[in-house]
């Protein structure tokens, strides 16, 4: 497949190029596109055979969920069964933005869109490019990530054409994400709301918005291999890089300690080994790693933009081992930390 490479700037966006990718979503096409947390690969949310193209091109299971993307607040009642009280009060808060909420699904949505489920996931992006495009393609947009299935997720357009040129209709380049993690999902089905996938909306700002305390799902922190996922992520390995990923946790010059022992032993086995570590920390490590700084420790917007990117990079700089810091489990830390968990199969060192 040709795969038509498009730049769109968010500033100045060219109305002809939209409707040219909206064209393609309509005729049942794939067009990737940025939005403020990951680049996404869309198809149309309402057509079932769009949808089992993005689970080809990723290669991706078809019980994993694909979230539908809309534009505007009157297009959520077309694909959910009824609107609680509870959606609106976040759709207040935080739509357009890095937050996807579950409903039950209406007969609009298919099952292939769903991964099978009676329930959708349903996001408003704020990213000024893909709200122009979901528009273009008719309001009702399926996307999960824009990468291979289970490598981490692109922030980055190059990283877009890497994993799809070739595998879809269109590329929309648009630059670096702004957030650098996938959504926050909550699922507004249950009695109570339950985070089902932690982001840059936090626990304690959707337990503020709403007056009452969310809940979090086992299945985050003790992942069931044994159900179908009820949202994207929750129960396949993803995020990996090609080398093998541990955490090490712990006192700070303890884990940097444990890690240059490690990382000397896989140097002397020929091996390259990359460490990714606080910027306060850097300096602590030895000079033959790869050392990638994922920003101060105490800045945790930061750490969520550049995981992925790191990640990629260590990919491209052909690392064979790496070794992490753990990140504070705080705020959106931890959403950092559910995706650095995913990304070493929960592979972690105490010390």
């Amino acid at each position: 497949m040709n795969t038509k490479i498009i730049r769109v700037e968010e500033n100045d966006i060219d109305e002809a190029l939209i409707k040219e990718a909206g064209d393609v979503i309509k005729s049942g096409g794939l067009v990737a596109f940025p939005t403020e947390t990951v680049y996404g690969l869309g198809g149309d949310a309402l057509n079932p055979e769009s949808s089992k193209k993005i689970y080809a091109a990723k290669g991706r299971p078809s019980d994993n969920p694909l979230i539908v993307h809309i534009a505007d607040m009157e297009s959520l009642a077309k694909v959910v069964k009824k609107i609680p009280k509870e959606a609106y009060v976040l759709a207040e808060a935080f739509w357009p933005g890095p937050l996807t909420m579950i409903f039950e699904k209406s007969d609009a949505v298919p099952f292939e869109t769903t991964g099978g489920l009676s329930t959708v996931a349903v996001r408003m992006p704020s990213d000024k490019i893909a709200n122009a495009f979901i528009k273009a393609a008719g309001g009702y947009v399926a996307a999960p990530s824009a990468n291979l299935s289970g490598k981490p997720s692109p922030t980055e357009d190059k990283y877009v054409i890497e994993d799809m040129d070739g595998r879809i209709n269109m590329i929309l380049c648009g630059g670096r994400s702004l957030v650098g993690l996938e959504s926050t999902i909550v699922d507004l089905t249950e009695e109570t709301p339950v985070i089902l996938r932690p982001g840059y909306i936090t626990e304690d700002m959707l337990s503020k918005a709403l007056g009452v305390k969310v809940l979090w799902d086992r299945a985050i922190k003790e992942p069931a291999a044994d159900v179908a996922p009820k949202a994207p992520g929750m129960k396949y390995r993803h995020y990996a890089p090609n080398a093998p990923l541990t955490i090490v946790e712990g006192d700070a010059d303890k884990v940097a300690d444990a890690i240059n022992r490690l990382g000397d032993k896989d140097i002397t086995e020929g091996k390259k080994v990359a460490v990714i570590a606080a910027a306060e920390n850097t300096a602590k490590y030895d000079k033959r790693f790869l050392i990638k700084s994922a920003g101060s420790f105490y800045n945790e917007d930061e750490a969520a933009r550049l995981l992925f990117a790191i990640l990629r990079e260590l990919d491209d700089e052909d690392a064979e081992v790496i070794y992490s810091e753990a990140f504070k489990e705080t705020g959106v830390g931890c959403a950092t930390m559910n995706r650095l968990m995913k990304a070493a199969g929960h592979h972690v060192l105490t010390v």
